[in-house]
C-alpha cells in the first residue's frame, strides 16, 4: 500500500500506527511511504520502504513513485490525513476478490471524534458513501495491472485536486470495472481553515474545468446539469445578479434569499449565524468561482 506525504511527519505517524493495528496479517502487506519533497528529514517507524523526492513533486507523482516500488498485484491508496480503522485492507482484498480487475472505493468518513466542528466556517474533511465518482485517493485499491494499462497517475496535475478522479476515469474507459468496500472504512482529518487559508486553498481547484474537458462524463456529477461544482457557487452567483438588478428594482434584492439561507436554514437564531458568517463564506466562494472561471477560459470550457 502506498501513503504520499509531504512536511506531515506527525500525521504519517497517526496512518503508519493504523496500518501496524491492521487485522491483516502483517506479513501480507507492505507499506510503501513517499515523502515528496518535505523540508525536514522524515524517518517514519512501520514502513517497509522510504522513498523519497528531492523537491516536490506533487501528488500524483508521489503515487506514481510509490505503486511502481510496490511489489503487491493489488496496491491500497491512503493518504496522509487520513486514519485506516483495523478492517480495512482485509475489507478492500476480500471485495477485490470477488472482482479482480476492478477498481475498488472504500467507505470514508470525517474522523469521529473531530465531526462536530464540521459545523465550522471553513472546515473540510471527506466523506465517501457510495461508489464513484471522483474515486478519492484516501481509500482505493487499484490492480497494478491496471495502473501499468492506463499509466497511472498524470503527473501534468500539480495539486492533490483532480488526479484521482482522472486515474478512475480513464481506467473505467478502458474497460475496467469498479466495486464498493463498505467494510473498507478510512477516517479523514477534519481540518478548520483561517479565512486566508480557505482562500489560498481556493487555487487548488484550478484544475477540475481540464478534468471536464478530458472526461465529458464526469458532468452529471456536478450541480446544475454539470456545469456548476458547487450549489453555493450557483446560489452566490444568482445573488450577485440580484444585487446588480437591485438598481433597476428592489425586489430583485429577494436573490440573495436562497444563498443567505442555503447553510443554515431559516430560524432567526440561524439567519444571524448565518449572516454573521456570510462575508467570510462567500469570500471563499468568490475566489474559488473566479478561479474556476479564469481555468474554464484556458481549457475552452465552463464549470464555475
Amino acid at each position: 500500500m502506498v501513503v504520499p506525504t509531504r512536511d506531515r511527519s506527525e500525521r504519517v505517524r497517526v496512518v503508519l500506527d493504523a496500518l501496524a493495528g491492521q487485522t491483516l496479517a502483517r506479513d501480507r502487506f507492505e507499506v510503501v511511504v513517499v515523502d515528496d519533497g518535505s523540508a525536514a528529514p522524515l524517518a517514519p517507524s512501520g514502513a517497509d520502504k522510504l522513498l523519497k523526492h528531492d523537491s516536490p513533486r506533487g501528488p500524483a507523482a508521489a503515487r506514481n513513485t510509490g505503486w511502481r516500488a510496490a511489489r503487491a498485484p493489488l496496491v491500497a491508496f491512503t493518504d496522509d490525513d487520513c486514519r485506516p480503522e483495523p478492517g480495512w485492507l482485509e475489507a478492500g482484498l476480500r471485495t477485490h476478490r470477488t472482482s479482480p480487475g476492478s477498481i475498488v472505493q472504500g467507505r470514508t468518513r470525517p474522523e469521529p471524534a473531530d465531526e462536530p466542528i464540521l459545523d465550522r466556517p471553513h472546515s473540510r474533511s471527506i466523506r465517501v458513501d457510495s461508489l464513484g465518482p471522483f474515486f478519492q485517493t484516501c481509500n482505493v485499491f487499484y490492480p497494478r495491472e491496471l495502473l501499468e494499462r492506463v499509466g497511472g497517475f498524470d503527473e501534468r496535475i500539480p495539486t492533490p485536486s483532480s488526479e484521482d478522479a482522472d486515474l478512475a476515469l480513464r481506467a473505467l474507459a478502458s474497460g475496467a470495472g469498479a466495486m464498493f468496500a463498505e467494510d473498507a472504512l478510512v477516517n479523514h482529518e477534519v481540518v478548520v481553515r483561517s479565512l486566508a487559508e480557505a482562500v489560498r486553498f481556493s487555487t487548488r481547484w484550478r484544475t477540475l474545468p481540464a478534468l471536464v474537458a478530458r472526461h465529458p462524463e464526469i458532468r452529471p456529477a456536478f450541480t446544475w446539469h454539470g456545469w456548476v461544482w458547487r450549489e453555493t457557487h450557483a446560489r452566490l452567483l444568482m445573488a450577485l445578479a440580484g444585487i446588480a438588478l437591485a438598481r433597476v428594482h428592489r425586489a430583485f434584492l429577494v436573490w440573495c434569499v436562497p444563498y443567505v439561507t442555503f447553510r443554515r436554514g431559516w430560524r432567526p437564531s440561524a439567519l444571524r449565524r448565518a449572516l454573521a458568517e456570510l462575508p467570510g463564506l462567500a469570500a471563499v466562494d468568490a475566489a474559488e468561482v473566479l478561479v474556476l472561471a479564469g481555468a474554464s477560459a484556458r481549457e475552452r470550457t465552463l464549470l464555475l
